[in-house]
């Protein structure tokens, strides 16, 4: 087969993947998630487990060592049927908690402790740098397959190039779905779903390999069957010890693995999945595995001795003349690998982002709000990560040479990340699990682990000194890295495997034993082990320490403008405010806001943005001493209490603020009365004076046309008021009658600009508008809506103070309704007039004060209500900024 079209089949295959995702990605931006959240693309998404490892690696697993590559496959199974609901509680803490990856899971868990986060961080980029190289490996050797068999016998590009190519395409690919935005729940429906096509993909393609080895080269099942019974792997033996490790190991990967956990937790839509997933998946691995061994059997018998046992999948339809059923097991290795790499990168960059760039980019601010657009902080830095950890894949590859085994490289990983173990499964049972246990414990058992696995995998003389390796350190023998604690004869791997978990696991408890968890950690601790008695989150910091602005800002910057509003306009509504957005910072809200800002940074890094914001080192001392010296259990009765007094403090708070409302608006009233009587009486004096004036007769006539003119400018400024009062008060007692039809919305913008023109007209404005965004029809009262805007739009005009005032007019539609801001760039309403600029006795205060009743934004309050929507100021937009949602289409009924 020409080596080009390998080329162009694997680009075109990547571009089929890019579309899907792409796709998919624009799909779920609509809100048109459908099947794409079904039990079965997340069961087909947890398929990476299945790398290149088990398509390629498995075969020559088979082929080295019999039926032992088998519990590569029981682990996973056994943990899926028989840990179910460790994985059920796991998938529930990380929901609840809106965990971004296992180091946040850790982290969250001991304290919100940001080391931790750290730790486990650089733990998984170290640990499975071995498993992304084991990737690009498995490309390189397909590819290499493939150029021994070309009509030249020979490829345009050598090992190290085409692995540089694969390890950049893989990243830009990763890049573009994985960090196209920065998502509260950090899922990625776009990459999964590309994830579950490649499952099939690759399931399918080694079953086409293996059905043709069964059927076409062996004559079917009994033919199969005796070739299998007069190989060499009927004569493995079983070592109980090394098999049990393996189970172990494998079954230990599938939940500490952080491209495992991301799919496994963090993906997760709906918990009900895992109940599918739990019999869907071994299925899934049982036909992975089904034919393994008749490959490996079938290779060994046609292919000549020295053949690599890893490519078996590969040469054997090749050699037999198959090129188009070679070309798909061809894609369905890329696809294992592929999948692999992409959602590792994406995993281990959101650590690196969470745990080490937002740490050390908060450190660096003063204390206060969040200024700066931290989501580009933390999309920039997972981009450069992705580089980072393909670049370090590739860099093992280029130092190791690459392996004679696949699956040994693989193995080295899960004994890397079996080190998270303790400490996770630990903190989800074990209240008294605190932080410096699990920081000794990790500690611990990923130095055993990189001292007695990883370090010599590299080889003699390359990292350790030969002599060290047979003698150990300084000629001690009990501290050879493949013999600790003179522990002869174990396999490399099991040594390594067991005294990594035992001192790790024993240091993790002692740790925890001597040492007492903190006020955080307690509570925390608390939410884990019980998390299905229902949430249980600390709550000392909020009340009255920030300003709900601040807090609005600074979720802005991280979660974008319009989610950050509309959390806080929903938690408003629940605290009866209506005409405001900002809610009371009560505990419950701002521990609310940092379990959101949870899912976009990771908890310890939220926490500590919240931290900044409120000025408070960590937590308040006092009520989180008080609680730390209370037992677990009587926090959980006092739950429920302190949820009541909260709802009290809230009741009190929001009558507190309608009697001080009151009090103003008595005030307000006042001066309105005093300003309606000054307003009827000024053009009323003004009429009659110079209706005096014309009845004495003999005047002039310019005299007799300039009374004229005043009596009939001062009439009709009479009439307007009387208008708009009695214009107010048929809107507020609803008999108001609508003229409801199709209205264009540009339309009415356009006619309200050029009627809010005479308002300064010796100021130029800029007027920034989507067009695009404004071409709809609403049912609806155009004179009436139209009204609504010129107010809005006249207001701006008239009270902006900006040295270059700016108007901006933004229109989006979500869910059948239109949501229409109209925002200036001045200085804005006062915080102290904002709650009563709607009310027809409100006017603004001082230098802000313009003629008029104040009558404007009351009317336009009750246009807008009769018109079946809302309108409220929107604080912490730069300037004076409006909000109204209105229906697409307005019912007479609803008239």
């Amino acid at each position: 087969m020409p080596f080009n079209l390998l080329v162009l089949a694997c680009i075109t295959y990547v571009i089929l993947l890019f579309l899907v995702a792409f796709l998919v990605e624009s799909r779920a931006r609509r809100g048109r998630l459908g099947w794409l959240r079904s039990p079965l693309v997340y069961t087909l998404s947890l398929s990476i487990y299945c790398t290149a490892w088990t398509f390629y690696g498995a075969v020559g697993y088979a082929a080295r060592s019999g039926l032992e590559y088998l519990t590569i496959y029981f682990g996973p199974t056994l943990v899926f049927i028989g840990w179910w609901w460790v994985l059920r509680k796991l998938v529930r803490i990380g929901r609840q908690h809106r965990v971004t990856s296992i180091a946040d899971l850790i982290s969250a868990r001991f304290g919100k402790s940001n080391l931790l986060g750290v730790i486990v961080t650089l733990m998984a980029v170290v640990a499975t740098t071995p498993y992304i190289a084991l990737q690009l490996q498995s490309v390189v050797l397909s590819f290499g397959v493939f150029a021994e068999h070309a009509p030249d016998g020979s490829a345009p590009l050598g090992a190290d190039p085409t692995a540089i190519w694969v390890a950049a395409g893989l990243a830009l690919f990763t890049i573009l779905f994985g960090t196209r935005n920065l998502d509260a729940k950090e899922q990625h429906h776009g990459i999964v779903t590309a994830i579950a096509v490649e499952a099939v993909v690759k399931l399918f393609a080694l079953i086409a390999v293996g059905i043709f080895v069964v059927w076409g080269l062996a004559g079917g099942v009994s033919g199969m069957m005796q070739r299998i019974d007069a190989s060499a792997i009927t004569g493995w033996a079983m070592n109980p010890g090394r098999w049990t490790g393996l189970i172990l190991l494998a079954g230990v990967a599938v939940i500490c693995l952080p491209r495992m956990f991301h799919v496994l937790v963090v993906e997760n839509y709906d918990e009900g999945h895992l109940a599918r997933a739990s019999w869907a998946f071994p299925a899934y691995l049982m036909l992975m595995s089904l034919f393994i061994v008749p490959i490996a059997v079938m290779g060994m018998e046609r292919l000549p001795a020295g053949s690599n046992p890893d490519m078996f999948v590969l040469t054997l339809p090749l050699t037999e003349g198959q090129g188009a059923l070679a070309m798909l097991a061809f894609l369905g290795g890329f696809s294992s690998a592929t999948s692999m790499v992409i959602v590792e990168a994406i995993a281990l960059a959101t650590m690196v982002s969470n745990h080490i760039v937002l740490p050390v980019w908060l450190r660096l601010r003063p204390a206060g709000a969040i200024s700066e657009d931290v989501r580009a902080v933390v999309l920039n830095a997972r981009r450069v990560s992705i580089g980072v950890v393909l670049a370090m894949g590739y860099g093992y590859y280029h130092v190791s040479g690459g392996s004679a085994a696949l699956a040994s490289i693989g193995l080295i990983a899960f004994a890397g990340v079996a080190q998270f173990l303790p400490a996770m499964i630990g903190g989800i049972f074990w209240r008294g699990a605190t932080r410096v246990g699990a920081i000794a414990g990790l500690i611990v058992g990923f130095a055993v682990w990189a001292y007695a696995l990883f370090l010599p995998s590299f080889g003699p003389d390359a990292v350790f000194p030969a002599g060290l390796l047979a003698d150990g350190p300084a000629g001690i023998g009990w501290l050879r890295p493949q013999a600790l604690f003179g522990s002869d004869g174990m396999d490399p791997l099991i040594h390594a495997l067991f005294w990594s978990l035992f001192l790790n696991g024993t240091a993790f408890f002692l740790g925890s034993v001597v040492t007492f968890p903190g006020p955080v950690e307690r509570l925390q601790g608390a939410a884990f082990v019980n998390v299905f008695e229902g949430p249980l989150r600390p709550r000392g910091l909020g009340g009255g320490h920030v300003e709900p602005e601040a807090l609005l800002v600074m979720a802005q910057h991280i979660l974008g403008d319009e989610a950050a509003q509309t959390l806080f306009e929903e938690a408003a509504r629940a605290q009866g405010k209506r005409q405001s957005i900002l809610p009371d910072p009560t505990p419950a809200f701002v521990s609310d806001l940092e379990q959101r800002l949870s899912g976009s940074v990771g908890a310890a890094t939220a926490h500590a943005m919240i931290a900044n914001v409120t000025g408070q080192g960590t937590v308040t001392v006092d009520d989180l001493m008080t609680v730390a010296r209370e037992s677990a259990q009587l926090m959980e009765y006092s739950a429920q209490l302190e949820n009541q007094r909260e709802e009290l403090a809230r009741t009190a708070t929001a009558l507190r603020e309608a009697n001080d409302k009151l009090t103003q608006l008595s005030v307000q009233k006042d001066a309105f009365l005093s300003q309606i009587s000054h307003e009827l009486r000024t053009p009323m004096t003004s009429i009659r004076a110079f209706s005096e004036i014309l009845a004495e007769g003999d005047l002039p006539p310019a005299m007799v046309a300039r009374s004229g003119r005043i009596i009939q400018d001062e009439s009709r400024r009479l009439t307007r008021l009387l208008d708009d009062l009695l214009d107010l008060s048929v809107l507020e007692s609803g008999k108001v009658q609508l003229t409801l039809g199709l209205a264009n919305l540009r339309e009415m913008i356009d006619r309200s600009i050029q009627a809010a023109e005479q308002v300064k007209p010796e100021t130029r404005f800029v007027i920034l508008r989507d067009l695009a965004a404004e071409s709809l029809f609403l049912r609806t009262d155009a004179d009436r809506l139209t009204q609504v805007f010129i107010n809005l739009i006249s207001n701006a005009r008239k009270y902006c103070d900006a040295p270059q005032p700016e108007i901006r007019i933004a229109v989006k539609m979500k869910a059948g309704r239109v949501r229409i801001d109209i925002a200036d760039n001045g200085s804005g309403i006062p915080k102290d007039a904002q709650g009563l600029i709607f009310e027809k006795f409100g006017r603004l205060p001082g230098e802000m004060r313009a003629k008029g009743a104040g009558l404007g934004l009351a009317i336009c309050r009750e246009i807008v209500a009769n018109l079946g929507g809302t309108i409220a100021y929107l604080p912490g937009q730069g300037g004076a900024a409006f909000r109204i949602v209105l229906p697409l289409r307005l019912e007479a009924k609803a008239a």
